[in-house]
């Protein structure tokens, strides 16, 4: 009797099945051997060509389970096709199963430390809020990592899975509803050092009007001390919904007015002079962009202007003010230029 290719293979496999064992655990360390020699030759060489550090280091983490995984295989192909008892079947591919979900399941573990511990340097210039930033991400990628996992190993086990996720959603609701307002502050946070609405160092003025340097930014709330020294704690649900105004961005400097009125007998040029003379005498006023007067309207009794100036720092803004309007009042009187105050004519008529 005559029989074609393939089914004198699957007698020869039935008759010689050692042999066939053998050669299928070879061919698998083969494969895994071929396997590394393409990491370890031709990726990490690609790796090499690129600027970026993720791809070299995620190569470094992955190359061994990439490997071993490959190898492990051989065994649980064997178990697939030889005939041992079930029970015995389902143990030992249970456990080849397990072992290979644990090393991908370390590789993932330190690739998540060594990415936030990269990237902690430059979450670190935030301030407070870019290491709890930094930190609850690393947090929330080992918990969504370390949940995974356990389901893998459930799922292996035949494990049924549907009272923990019956209980789980349950736990997950309870808890959604008792730190509803931790949650929401902890995502405003985010979305505080996200946006770089602000940092530690700023002045800001808030919508309710308070204005002061912004002294703390947790993931909590925020921290202001006003020019009183009285320290506002506002929760960052509540900064991240409102509108601020931050006079220390995008430039440090502050631009100051100080609204003045002199008389209308006044000579315009010399009062221009003087003033522009007078805010060179004062410290924390910067020279660019230079200061100006602007002549703004004609008032009831006097011609209303402005002089406009830069401070180097919003938090010179009530020294440089003070400075200035004492500088000015002593020189307008040495130089008799007339700062008129409201003035009413009152006509008697004898009836």
């Amino acid at each position: 009797m005559k029989f074609d290719g393939f089914t004198e293979i699957t007698i020869y496999v039935k008759t010689h099945s050692w042999l066939f064992i053998i050669f299928l655990l070879i061919f698998y360390l083969i494969l895994a051997k071929i396997v590394d020699l393409f990491i370890d030759r031709i990726l990490r060489r690609i790796a090499s060509w690129t600027k970026v550090s993720f791809d070299d280091y995620a190569i470094k983490f992955f190359h061994r389970p990439a490997v071993i995984s490959i190898a492990l295989c051989g065994p649980l192909h064997i178990l697939h096709i030889i005939k041992i008892e079930e029970k015995t079947n389902f143990i030992l591919s249970g456990i080849l199963k397990s072992i290979i979900v644990l090393i991908w399941w370390i590789g993932i573990f330190r690739m998540i430390n060594w990415f936030t511990q990269k990237k902690l340097p430059l979450f670190k210039k935030a301030g407070r809020l870019g290491t709890d930033v930094i930190v609850g991400l690393k947090n929330f990628l080992f918990i969504i990592a370390a949940v995974s996992g356990c389901a893998a190993f459930l799922l292996i086990w035949h494990i049924n899975l549907t009272p923990f996720l019956a209980s789980a959603g349950i736990a997950g609701i309870a808890l959604a509803l008792a730190a509803k307002e931790t949650l929401a502050n902890f995502f405003g946070g985010v979305s505080i050092f996200l946006d770089r609405t602000y940092k530690v160092g700023d002045y800001i003025i808030l919508d309710s009007g308070e204005r002061g340097e912004v002294v703390d930014v947790g993931i909590r709330s925020t921290r202001i001390r006003t020019r009183d020294d009285v320290l506002i704690t506002i929760p960052n649900s509540i900064m991240a919904n409102s509108k601020i105004i931050n006079e220390s961005a995008p430039e440090p400097r502050f631009r100051l007015r100080i609204p003045i009125g002199v008389a209308y007998e006044s000579d315009l040029e010399k009062v221009e002079k003087v003033l522009l003379e007078i805010v060179k005498e004062v410290s924390h006023i910067v020279t660019n962009p230079e200061p100006r007067v602007r002549y703004r309207n004609f008032g009831e009794s006097s011609i209303n202007l402005e002089l406009l100036c830069w401070v180097d720092d919003p938090r010179n803004k009530g020294v440089v003010t003070h400075e200035l309007i004492k500088r000015i009042h002593q020189r307008f009187k040495k130089e008799g230029i007339v700062i008129p105050f409201p003035q009413r004519d009152i006509h008697l008529y004898n009836t």
